[in-house]
């Protein structure tokens, strides 16, 4: 359930406190999924899902803005591409739920993103669904969204969305990556991870860079997994769909970089839900809530 302003203001304060204590938390990992957290706490890594997009549009920049302010240093994101070859944030493959192109664009349906051009998305409010306040903000292009995070000296959890219908979309992802500045060795080693739901685009990245930490999305039978540790750092399931055992087969296996697999479930936004998967033994949580999590099991 998405809180609205006046609990965002809550979380910002929290935030910022928090950041005056003892600067942003998770900057203090060693490296992408590592569990030791700030001045030695244990605890979950914290991923801001879309940005802190329980108090702010998903996958805007004030979402990323948010999420550094309540003090979370990565966020989520995901990836689609126009008609004109423009790689753009955003998760649905439609444009209807979180822009107003039913408005300006009403004889388009279904509106889908890939039938429509960088220009035009980008006349689109992406935030007046959220909130008056956040009306006007716009769908990022994905390296406006890799500048802001990059400023903001957060971490990317960056996912691949529905690369089926993007034919080459690993390819022009890492592209802009590069372009970006995000794969130089520090960025590679402690600052991104590529996720998608698709094995297919998984094993793309990784056999284009080896070097990249890659992340499956899913839940597959533990007599699978040691075909995805061929080309993959994590798998990171729906909270739903796993146990504690299911979770200790995966950290059994080394993954693609020689390194004990890992688990980053989602989305979990409740204390009682984190609490559960982190009995469970997972290495991070994925949550639209991240102030929430952090509460409930001390992550960061």
């Amino acid at each position: 359930m998405y809180v609205r302003p006046a609990a965002a203001a809550a979380a910002a304060f929290l935030g910022f406190a928090l950041t005056l204590l003892g600067g942003t938390a998770s900057y203090a990992a060693t490296g992408p999924g590592s569990a030791a957290g700030p001045l030695g706490l244990g605890g979950p890594v914290v991923y801001a899902h879309r940005g802190a997009s329980a108090y702010a549009p998903e996958n805007t920049l004030a979402a990323v803005d948010l999420a550094m302010r309540l003090g979370f240093d990565w966020v989520e994101n995901d990836v689609q591409r126009t008609r004109d070859g423009e790689l753009v944030v955003i998760h649905d493959d439609t444009l209807a739920r979180t822009t107003n192109v039913e408005q300006l664009f009403p004889d388009r349906k279904p509106w889908k993103v890939k039938d429509f051009t960088a220009a035009e998305i980008a006349r689109l409010d992406a935030g007046g669904w959220f909130g008056e306040e956040y009306a006007g903000a716009s769908v990022p292009t994905l390296r406006q969204y890799l500048d802001r995070v990059q400023r903001n000296r957060q971490r990317l959890l960056l996912e691949i969305k529905k690369p089926e219908l993007y034919p080459g979309i690993e390819e022009q992802t890492l592209r802009v990556l590069g372009e970006a500045g995000w794969l130089d060795p520090r960025h590679v080693a402690q600052r991104l991870v590529v996720q998608s739901f698709s094995a297919d685009s998984v094993r793309i990245v990784h056999g284009l860079r080896p070097d990249l930490v890659t992340a499956f999305l899913g839940t597959p039978p533990v007599a699978d997994l040691p075909r995805y540790a061929e080309f993959t750092d994590r798998i990171n399931p729906w909270h739903t769909t796993i146990t504690a055992d299911w979770v200790a087969a995966v950290h059994g296996l080394l993954g693609a970089h020689g390194r004990a697999m890992e688990v980053d479930t989602w989305i979990v936004d409740d204390a009682a839900t984190a609490r559960k998967v982190q009995e469970m033994g997972v290495d991070g949580i994925i949550t639209n809530a991240p102030d929430v999590v952090r509460e409930a099991v001390g992550g960061f």
